[in-house]
């Protein structure tokens, strides 16, 4: 018993070491004023524990704060959890990367529901270390019902139904809580193919939250009076962060295998040239660069060539974050793996008035940005080779 008490001190030790070194005690207060269901857990401590959830995940799960901290996400599956859905989630965090599944999962009084769970790693700037994961958490909320409820309503966690599944694994009938087993002491019944469609609303509402959990944690790892490096996100992995991290030119990243492509990465030279922030930028759909006179046409095109995975180069009209406009000479291009998958959309960004000043720029446009495009594409290459040699 006495081991027992030192192991759990330790653990409780570790955990607030892990959030409060980095973040100031006001970060608690700033996660929790947001309205949306997520954890953050910490890879580098034993078991991989939560080390922060939100108010709003408690109140979905039934648990308190003092039941879920210092426990592995894995508590709050049971047994028609997809055991394959499991192993996606194992897998992402594994290879650092960001994951978007519906799963299904159970609240303390032993009811199962599902939900949209989206994974993301949490980089440090400063080496590209993943240093935390963030789990956001939205319900996949029943429709056609006439409850004439909005997303932010209190009483809308009423509605979190399975009527969009199949009878027998969305059952809302209470089980006994001794019932839901540990997926590491029992895998039976795991194996169901049945999954809940999520909404494409419930998508935006879970890239939301990802972008405002990253925003809190930002600004506070800067405001925190602490020698800390500034944390950002992707879906990318560390090694592939760092390697971006030396192209100089302004380019972004967005990944085609997620609804509306939304950018996984953003250089500092993209940022410098638009304004934003990178936590601004993370999980956004490009055209947030758009305005009222942005031609719909350029526009057009751009989805054409992406629909066909072709490379194409269009001048588009874009605004910055102070709305001031620039013409943009955009090249669009697929980038590929190690195994010739398409892996993402690298666009590469290139103000027009250095067309008019070649002399000062050096190589042409052209010339620019197909060299940014093939240093991205080795990027890219070598990391998922490396990956692979690490599955080996």
């Amino acid at each position: 018993m006495e081991e027992f008490q030192q192991s759990a001190s330790h653990l409780s030790t570790s955990i607030q070491q892990s959030f409060h070194t980095r973040y100031s005690i006001s970060v608690q207060d700033a996660l929790n004023a947001l309205p949306h269901s997520f954890t953050i857990t910490d890879p580098h401590i034993s078991g991989h524990p939560i080390i922060f959830a939100s108010r709003g995940f408690s109140k979905m799960s039934g648990y308190s704060n003092d039941e879920i901290i210092g426990r592995n996400g894995r508590v709050f599956q049971g047994p028609k959890t997809n055991r394959s859905s499991v192993m996606e989630i194992r897998e992402a965090i594994r290879e650092e990367r960001a994951l978007q599944i519906t799963l299904l999962n159970y609240r303390k009084d032993g009811t199962p529901f599902w939900l949209l769970f989206h994974l993301t790693p949490v980089f440090d700037h400063k080496d590209g270390r993943v240093v935390y994961f963030l789990a956001v958490q939205v319900p996949i909320i029943k429709r056609g019902h006439g409850s004439g409820l909005s997303d932010d309503e209190p009483g809308l966690m009423r509605e979190i139904v399975f009527g969009s599944c199949r009878r027998e694994v969305c059952s809302d009938s209470p089980i006994e809580l001794g019932r839901v087993l540990s997926l590491d002491s029992d895998t039976r019944g795991l194996n169901i193919e049945e999954t809940c469609e999520a909404s494409e609303a419930e998508k935006r509402k879970a890239a939301t939250a990802i972008n405002n959990v990253l925003s809190v944690l930002t600004t506070y790892s800067e405001c925190s009076g602490k020698r800390c490096s500034l944390l950002g996100a992707g879906i990318i992995s560390s090694s592939l962060n760092i390697s971006l991290g030396r192209i100089k030119q302004s380019f972004v990243l967005t990944d085609t295998h997620f609804p509306d492509m939304p950018i996984v990465y953003a250089s500092d030279a993209f940022l410098k040239l638009t304004g934003y922030a990178r936590h601004e930028v993370l999980w956004r759909n490009c055209r947030f660069l758009s305005g009222a006179d942005t031609d719909t046409s350029a526009i057009e095109q751009i989805k054409i060539c992406i629909k066909a995975e072709q490379a194409c180069t269009v001048r588009i009209l874009n605004y910055r974050k102070n709305k001031t406009t620039f013409w943009n000479l955009l090249h669009i291009s697929p980038i590929r793996n190690a195994t010739g998958k398409i892996a993402y959309m690298v666009g590469v960004q290139l103000e027009e008035g250095c067309k008019r000043q070649q002399e000062s720029c050096g190589l042409s446009p052209e010339m620019k940005q197909l060299s940014c495009v093939g240093a991205v594409r080795v990027a890219v290459r070598s990391s998922s080779i490396g990956a692979g040699s690490s599955k080996s």
